[in-house]
């Protein structure tokens, strides 16, 4: 479904678990910087009705993740910890057009967010499957499932606004671009590390 080109290698779960601190404070503020994403989109896009009403439920949810992912910390007597850079993110961001033509801004901004939520979906599904700890296993599991509909509300936010053979061409090439880019991933813990 994701149709990602280079899928993480499952020992990554095995960095990851050396350090669960680590992976929980990179995941709450990734959770944060998604609801800041939505929330930057309604300002960039006032005009588009939909785009606006969803990326307000959108940012709400990601704020809900962001404190579910507090509560696990604060539930195991850690702390949130401060804002990591998140690598891949700024990778990705090196594809994206931002200067231009408004609707090539639009779907590449989209396009960005789509890839960011298929690769944290596939990482969610990588914890739920091989995670030690039941609690995280089951944790990231109920997870996964909502990381899937953002991307997938993403895609079809960009096929709304734009031709679907358009955006279906351009979603070609960023899975291209990500495949090159992730292959530097995986070998750290973070949620994109």
């Amino acid at each position: 479904m994701l149709g990602l080109k280079l899928a993480t290698d499952p020992r990554w779960v095995n960095i990851v678990e050396k350090d669960i601190a680590e992976i929980l404070t990179d995941h709450a503020w990734c959770e944060q910087k998604a609801a800041s994403n939505a929330i930057s989109l309604t300002v960039h896009f006032p005009d588009h009705t939909e785009l606006v009403n969803a990326m307000i439920e959108l940012a709400q949810e990601e704020l809900s993740h962001f404190k579910m992912v507090v509560e696990k910390l604060t539930e195991r007597g850690l702390v949130l910890g401060r804002q990591r850079k998140d690598e891949y993110v700024n990778d990705l961001l090196h594809f994206v057009r931002k200067d231009g033509d408004k609707k090539n801004v639009l779907l590449d901004k989209l396009l960005f967010a789509a890839m960011v939520e298929a690769r944290s979906c596939e990482r969610f599904r990588i914890l739920s499957e091989n995670f030690s700890d039941p609690d995280l296993k089951t944790f990231y599991h109920n997870l996964m499932a909502s990381e899937a509909g953002h991307y997938k509300l993403f895609i079809s936010l960009a096929r709304k606004y734009i031709d679907r053979e358009i955006v279906d061409k351009r979603w070609q090439e960023f899975l291209e671009y990500e495949a090159k880019i992730i292959s530097n991933y995986g070998k750290a813990v973070g949620m994109h590390g």
